[in-house]
This record gives structure tokens, sequence and C-alpha cells, in this order.
């Protein structure tokens, strides 16, 4: 496996290759991050990825510098699960001067949900994520596969709608979520939690899961319910100590609230959610 630091280094290494199958990271791995790269490996020539902190999708208030940088780790891990480049720039590599150009997303669906808590969060995602396509793909020739967790379900979204309206030559994968044995979702952010927390962290899959269960029972009338059933699944939440930002039904097509022709459409649903336990924000989602 080949690591390398720099955007001219990052081409020279690929320049071979025709067809990158491409797995952008912040590091801190887990292994929904190395399933990502493993399904990777039969869709292109070359398995990459990138470890970047990138602090354009932080707010002030976050936790940028407090983010774990484990790059060695992190080396070793997608080593053995067969990646075979890694590209980790520096911040002065990516940004040698202050990103003043910037991916404006829509604001029907970048300003709903974690744009809504995160104010400014898919700008960030989305200018960087154009820009490590840069990078990788720039010397592509063939079919180009980028690669994304479902646990982010809306960032998904997001840079799925900026390939299509951008034309760009990039197909996006959408890989599973992937849990702990009690439920779950794997995260970066998983490690902040003391003993008790993370006993207690799967209480948001579980109160997503009892939401998605009175959201099919509710069929078409779904939407005269919906708030009411939101309404009791984060006053559950809250009960427990957590503070929940939002705990939602939405359609899987725009993550805009459903319709009763929607509510009674098979697998046209999603159950999303995210709150705050302690000083760590948990986000986690259900296709339905």
């Amino acid at each position: 496996m080949k690591l390398v630091h720099t955007i001219e280094d990052l081409r020279t290494a690929l320049r071979p290759f025709n067809s990158p199958a491409f797995v952008p990271t912040m590091g801190n791995l887990h292994e929904g991050h190395l399933d990502l790269v493993r399904t990777a490996q039969p869709l292109g020539d070359v398995t990459v990825s990138s470890i970047f902190v990138n602090r354009l999708q932080f707010a002030p208030h976050e936790d940028f510098d407090t983010y774990p940088r484990t790059l060695q780790a992190d080396c070793a891990r997608l080593e053995q699960a067969g990646c075979d480049v890694v590209f980790a720039p520096s911040e002065k590599e990516l940004y040698p001067d202050p990103q003043g150009y910037k991916i404006q997303p829509p604001s029907e669906l970048a300003d709903i949900l974690e744009g809504h808590f995160r104010p400014g969060f898919f700008i960030g995602v989305c200018t960087v994520v154009m820009k490590l396509f840069q990078c990788v793909f720039s010397e592509a020739k063939g079919p180009r596969h980028a690669l994304f967790g479902k646990k982010d379900y809306q960032q998904q979204m997001v840079i799925r709608r900026m390939v299509q309206q951008f034309a760009l030559p990039v197909t996006i994968v959408a890989g599973e979520t992937q849990r702990a044995a009690d439920g779950l979702a794997l995260s970066s952010r998983n490690g902040y939690l003391s003993e008790s927390e993370r006993a207690e962290a799967v209480q948001l899959s579980l109160a997503l899961r009892g939401l998605a269960r009175d959201a099919l029972a509710a069929a078409a009338s779904l939407p005269s319910h919906q708030s009411t059933l939101e309404e009791k699944a984060m006053r559950a939440l809250a009960g427990r100590g957590w503070q929940p930002d939002y705990l939602t039904v939405r359609r899987r097509q725009d993550l805009q609230s459903p319709t009763a022709a929607d509510a009674i459409t098979p697998g046209a649903l999603v159950v999303l959610g995210a709150a705050r336990l302690g000083n760590t924000r948990l986000i986690d989602n259900f296709e339905i």
C-alpha cells in the first residue's frame, strides 16, 4: 500500500490506472469504513482512500480540534482491508489558500435535518468532496466510483445530487450501516462515550425502530399523526437523559415529509435521528 501526502504524488501514483474506486474518510476508522474499502475493490483497478479532517464542515463550537487523528493505525487497517493508495494531505496541501470557492447545495435538501442543526455543514462536505474528486479522478480514463456509508444518509444524498447536477463522471455507491452486536451504528465518535454512555447509546436506534413501527402502523393516516409520533419518540429519549435534535419520518427520495401515498408505498420511507448523549452527538437511520 502506498501512502501519499500531496496532490502531485497522488496523481502520479494513480496515473497507471484507469478506474479508481474511492473511499473518502476523516480517519479514526472503524469497521464501517473498512467494509466500504472491501466493497470498493471489485469496482475498479485501484482502491483509494483519503484521510482528511475537513475544517470546512465543522462549526466553531464543534470538535474539529479534538477529532482523533490516528493516521498510523488507520493506515495499518486500510492495508489489511486491501486498500492500494492512501491520500493523507495536510490542510495546507488541500487548501493552500482560503477556500473562497465553495459548493452551495440546494436548501430544500441541505438546510433540513442535519443542515438545520449544523448550518453550513453540507457546504463544507460538498466542497471537500468536489475537491477530493478532482484529486483522485483527474487521471482516470474508465469508470470511477466513490463510496459513502448510509449512516450519513442525508450526506450521501446531497453528494449524489451534486454529482448528478454537475454531470460528474462518478458513480456513487452507498454502503450499508455497520452495527455493533447490540445494534449501535458504528461511528468514529462512539469513542467519545463513557462506559455507561456506551451502554445507553443503543437507545437511539431502538427509539428509531419504535418510530418506524408506529409510522408503518399509521399507514395512510401517517401525515396527520406524524408530528405526534415524532414528539412521542423524542420525549421518550429525552426522558432517558438525551438531548434530541430530531427523530423523524421522511420519504427516501428527497427527505421531505411523506404524503399518504408515500406512507402506503413499500420502501418509500426512512426514519432518521440525531441526539446528544452527554457531550457526544450521535446519528442513525433505518429505511422502512
